[in-house]
């Protein structure tokens, strides 16, 4: 959903031979060095990739595919949340069935049924990442705050933050697709807490977004707000400048994924950041994390160089593939046994997944992409006042109920 970045695009060689591959993804900073190693692993064989942010390469690359203009291998997100995702892109044939491939049966459970459609393997997901608050240690200690606790403490310290001047969080939702992670990482906590079957619930009927614990999510994402957790004017922040933000610490954080701390630590190489779950109670012990499959890559069915481009899936699937990625995004990796040892920022996120407090990007087991794309706006639209929580949650609940 999540792993998105910004602009930029590399290109090396030329032509469709069958030493050339092709390749658009959203992993910008990371994607570099496989490609490096690939390259090097494959002497005379030339990548030609083009790296875009999420909501730009959602929009394109369904159009892509449908033309036959699509590169050989492309980011592929798990599940069924929005218009790259697994489900969507395999239904009409999009996608080369992968399921013959070393690695796929190797796939944890809970990584295979969002990287499959009807039981085939179509998405080679590298990564597991996690949402949580991403701290800026030599802004807090400039500051004289500690990371709060408890849901109390974490209104008390945006307040705070907001009297010295610094901002506790970072914010650019100008990228639709940001609006939705503050939400995700305080309905692991408000919602799937309390009912840790409420995704079951919502496939059967019994349960729906606008009489759930989703409103609670909605109400505290309003209350961070009106209490000073973000700077000013989040809409017109964009992803980009919110990493600069927290970087450089003109705000103490920034609530994203785990792949941020890779980007904040390219604009700031001597800054500590560390990511630790989102109070959204005052009882520590009932905190929950949103931790799941990130985004993989997939192979274009119609590639015009598919022995490649299922070599280089092979290779981003390798432990040497795997520990490049996952070690330049601060995440870890999808495989056992890969040698790789966490980054230390991610102590917490490791604890969370080892204790079973975790659950899924919700999202991904949503029916259809529509829900998603709802939600983005909606929130948008919450925040310039055009919108209430009631009102998204509704139209969320119309869509789901639409089906696939």
């Amino acid at each position: 959903m999540l792993a998105a970045c910004s602009g930029g695009t590399n290109a090396a060689g030329g032509g469709n031979s069958s030493k050339t591959l092709t390749l658009a993804s959203v992993d910008q900073g990371s994607i570099e060095d496989v490609v490096k190693a690939f390259e090097k692993a494959n002497p005379g064989v030339h990548v030609r990739y083009t790296t875009s942010g999420a909501d730009q390469y959602q929009q394109q690359i369904r159009t892509k595919l449908a033309s036959g203009t699509a590169p050989d291998v492309m980011s592929v997100w798990p599940g069924n949340g929005n218009p790259a995702a697994t489900y969507v892109l395999a239904k009409p044939g999009y996608l080369l069935d992968l399921s013959d491939r070393p690695w796929a049966a190797r796939l944890p459970a809970a990584v295979k049924t969002v990287s499959q459609y009807q039981n085939k393997t179509y998405n080679a997901v590298f990564g597991l990442n996690g949402i949580g608050a991403v701290y800026n240690q030599d802004a807090l200690d400039k500051a004289g705050l500690t990371p709060p606790g408890t849901w109390t403490q974490l209104l008390d310290f945006c307040r705070k933050a907001s009297a010295k001047g610094t901002p506790a969080f970072a914010l650019g939702i100008q990228d639709n697709w940001v609006t939705q992670i503050v939400l995700y990482a305080l309905v692991a906590t408000t919602v799937y807490g309390p009912a840790p079957d409420f995704d079951k619930k919502m496939q059967a009927g019994q349960a729906t977004f606008a009489d759930s614990a989703w409103t609670t999510a909605m109400a505290q994402y309003q209350q961070m707000q009106k209490a000073g957790c973000f700077q000013k004017n989040p809409l017109g922040t964009s992803y980009e400048a919110s990493q600069e933000l927290a970087a450089t610490g003109k705000t103490l954080g920034i609530v994203q994924g785990n792949w941020v701390i890779a980007l904040l630590k390219g604009k700031n190489p001597n800054g500590k950041f560390t990511l630790k779950a989102l109070p959204a109670t005052d009882t520590s012990s009932q905190f929950f994390m949103p931790a799941a499959a990130g985004a993989g890559y997939g192979v274009n069915a119609k590639a015009k160089n598919k022995d490649l481009a299922v070599k280089f899936i092979d290779f981003v699937m390798s432990p040497q593939g795997m520990n490049l990625f996952v070690k330049k995004q601060g995440g870890l990796p999808s495989l056992p046994d890969t040698g790789f040892t966490a980054d230390p920022s991610l102590t917490e996120l490791s604890k969370f997944i080892n204790d079973g407090r975790t659950v899924p990007f919700m999202d991904q087991l949503w029916p259809n992409p529509k829900v998603q794309q709802t939600m983005l706006s909606g929130l948008q639209e919450i925040f310039s006042s055009q919108s209430t929580p009631d009102k998204v949650l509704k139209a969320m609940d119309a869509d789901y109920k639409s089906g696939a």
